[in-house]
């Protein structure tokens, strides 16, 4: 254990609790093992010494109150990840001559070489082979106990006809890094997890909206700080389903990511961005398993989900003239179960209303529309993007600009950006009227609209 040390930022509170919890447990399965041998009787209770529970509340860390059983059952789950080989020195300890104990459980891995705990294996820890003590701790893995309900650990699904408790122990990859390296790292994206977090150096009063946007916005967040409290409530809470959905919808670059941004830096809770591009598959059934992996996960952890473009995924159904329409409609009907199923909050983005199917209108707590800036949130805008290292030719009309020259918020930073850049390459501290006309000139062209002064 001693070499875990070297490889890990934090192992516990204490080294030294992580060695004495894997020992104390690879005596009890040693005992487990013997007395079943023996038939003599076995308890667990004489191992639930003050100084084992302390090191098992030292080294697992857990949310909430878990038993003895369950914390013995999350330490065997995590002993693979920390002492590679540790079931192979108990069973060699235990089984001196050789040969295989089937009821002890156990399953090899396709590149770890060592034994992997299974379900099994937590029984026989528990309850050896007494029928009636296995039924009922294995109880605890049910969809309404502890493990499920923080989202700790479950057993992995098995080929069809196998026992159910024959699966690995798969402890959750989050709680693992949290207890092994000190701390929760976001998780990686890939094509199993298709999103990325997204956040934003930007404060809420840089968030320049329309007001009646600015009003409905005000709504989402009503609901992130009081809904525990609706849902609490004895008579109206089991009326209303947990979670909150919401489409914003408008021209690109009018702030819609932006504000699921700073929605989540407001209230401490990651937003992440699902890549549709990696969610939908042309393979049948791949696009819901992206999609699950990501909305279970985020369940678990509190995140609000992003669907940027979300059009793609959610687009309208259409009338079924091939196989590949009737398993794009499957896709969209699988969907409306799983949002009106989410916990959290889910939003929508996306640049036209109407290319959403009207299933999920219905399905939407809200729905908001981010306009075009007007005037006067177009002076503020610009205002706003001013570089506090540059001066401002007195030649400049930011009013008269904000009037005649109809552009996002995303624009107008390009242009900032566009003569911020050419007074850096003149040598110069001032920010230049002909600079900024000439930004614009270049945005208004992506559009094919006419620059006039």
């Amino acid at each position: 254990m001693r070499g875990i040390e070297s490889t890990m930022k934090v192992v516990a509170k204490n080294p030294d609790h992580f060695t004495l919890a894997v020992e104390t447990l690879g005596k009890l399965i040693v005992a487990r093992i013997k007395n079943e041998a023996t038939s003599e009787k076995h308890t667990l209770a004489s191992f639930e010494t003050n100084e084992f529970t302390d090191c098992l509340e030292q080294v697992l860390q857990l949310p909430g109150s878990f038993s003895f059983g369950e914390k013995l059952v999350l330490l065997l789950a995590i002993t693979p990840y920390v002492k590679p080989g540790f079931l192979e020195e108990v069973m060699a300890k235990a089984l001196p001559q050789g040969g295989e104990f089937i009821a002890f459980g156990g399953i090899k891995g396709q590149q770890h070489r060592g034994i992997l705990p299974t379900g099994e294996t937590a029984l026989f820890l528990l309850a050896g082979t007494d029928l009636q003590e296995r039924l009922r701790h294995q109880r605890m893995f049910n969809s309404d106990m502890q493990f499920a309900a923080h989202g700790l650990l479950q057993v992995a699904s098995v080929p069809y006809g196998e026992p159910s408790m024959s699966g690995r122990l798969l402890p959750d990859p989050d709680w693992m890094e949290k207890i092994l390296l000190g701390k929760e790292a976001a998780p990686v994206y890939s094509v199993e997890f298709p999103a990325r977090k997204i956040t934003t150096a930007m404060q809420w009063e840089d968030l320049v909206l329309h007001p009646q946007t600015a009003e409905h916005i005000n709504d989402i967040e009503l609901w992130v700080s009081h809904h525990q409290k609706v849902q609490a409530d004895p008579t109206f809470g089991r009326r209303i389903k947990p979670g909150y959905r919401v489409l914003f919808y408008g021209k690109a670059g009018t702030g819609k990511t932006l504000t699921a941004s700073l929605l989540g830096k407001k209230f401490q809770l990651p937003v992440y961005r699902i890549d549709l591009s990696q969610v939908v598959s042309k393979y049948i059934g791949e696009t819901e398993k992206h999609i699950e992996l990501v909305f279970s996960r985020a369940e678990k952890k509190n995140w609000v989900l992003f669907f940027d473009e979300a059009d793609a995924l959610f687009g309208k159904r259409t009338n079924v003239q091939s196989s590949n329409d009737k398993f794009a409609n499957q896709e969209v009907s699988y969907l409306l179960q799983r949002i009106e199923d989410f916990q959290g909050l889910l939003i929508l983005a996306s640049n036209f209303k109407n290319n959403i199917d009207d299933a999920f209108l219905r399905r939407f707590h809200n729905i908001i529309h981010f306009p075009l800036p007007g005037k006067k949130e177009r002076y503020q805008l610009w205002l706003q993007s001013i570089p506090s290292n540059l001066q401002q030719e007195k030649s400049i009309d930011w009013e008269r600009i904000s009037e005649k020259y109809e552009i996002t918020g995303a624009e107008i930073v390009n242009v900032m950006y566009y003569a911020t850049l050419r007074a850096y390459a003149r040598k110069g501290k001032t920010l230049l009227q002909e600079d900024v006309f000439e930004g614009i000139k270049k945005e208004l062209k992506k559009q094919d609209k006419t620059f006039s002064y």
